[in-house]
């Protein structure tokens, strides 16, 4: 029923353009926009980068990797926050977050995870009596 009236609105206005002259101009050079991965490298000097971290990373075609080094050296408080924040971010988005090194974390959105190879338990070792 909707999809008729929808229908019947279209063709008559079809009808009333066809004596008109106006035209509807398409540009073909128009780029198409792409939505492409982006991987974005950011530096934490301070607890307020986070917010253009998680601005980047609610686009959702974002992967950051954010080098912590400056502010773990000036205030392991505020990196603790701040990677906290960062995580309950990344958990809302559904993405993966991973440390890599000392100074290196790396955030993915939902349609990217980071392998965390578990670490398996070693077999212990049998002394050669048994």
């Amino acid at each position: 029923m909707v999809f008729d009236k929808i229908k019947k609105a279209f063709s008559s206005s079809i009808r009333k353009d066809e004596t008109d002259d106006d035209y509807l101009e398409i540009d073909l050079e128009k780029e198409k926009e792409e939505n492409k991965v982006l991987v974005k490298l950011f530096v934490l000097k301070q607890y307020e980068d986070v917010n253009n971290i998680l601005n980047a990373l609610r686009e959702g075609y974002t992967i950051a990797v954010i080098d912590i080094k400056l502010l773990r050296k000036r205030d392991s408080i505020e990196l603790k926050r701040a990677i906290s924040k960062i995580k309950k971010t990344t958990d809302a988005l559904d993405g993966s977050i991973a440390g890599f090194g000392e100074n290196i974390v790396i955030v993915t959105p939902s349609f990217a995870k980071i392998y965390k190879e578990t670490a398996q338990p070693q077999p212990e070792k049998r002394n050669k009596f048994e």
